[in-house]
């Protein structure tokens, strides 16, 4: 029978760590982010990180987006409606950047 002494103490993951809610990004900041992810050729993160900046989309919103929500054919839509977790309403807003082009490998 094990007693208390004989099991293994944990500590909390998030000991030490900064937890709850983070400041904003400053201007400065987006910009710097979005150069890096042009200058690394990471088109994904830098589609992705656009589209929540631009929309002004929650996290959770953001990673449960499919092409379908975004894409209509082989264009990229000036507009998508978003239904949020938070508060289960749509959300719709234009992008004010001009459509572009679908990345295409090869």
């Amino acid at each position: 029978m094990e007693t208390v002494a004989n099991v293994a103490h944990r500590e909390p993951w998030n000991k030490g760590k900064i937890v709850g809610q983070k400041a904003p990004f400053k201007v400065r900041d987006i910009w710097v982010l979005r150069v890096r992810f042009q200058m690394e050729n990471r088109v994904r993160e830098l589609a992705l990180f656009n589209l929540g900046i631009d929309r002004k989309l929650r996290g959770c919103d953001l990673v449960s987006l499919k092409v379908r929500d975004i894409c209509h054919g082989d264009e990229v839509g000036s507009r998508a409606v978003v239904m949020q977790h938070k508060t289960r309403r749509p959300y719709s807003s234009r992008s004010r950047r001009p459509p572009v082009k679908p990345f295409r490998s090869g």
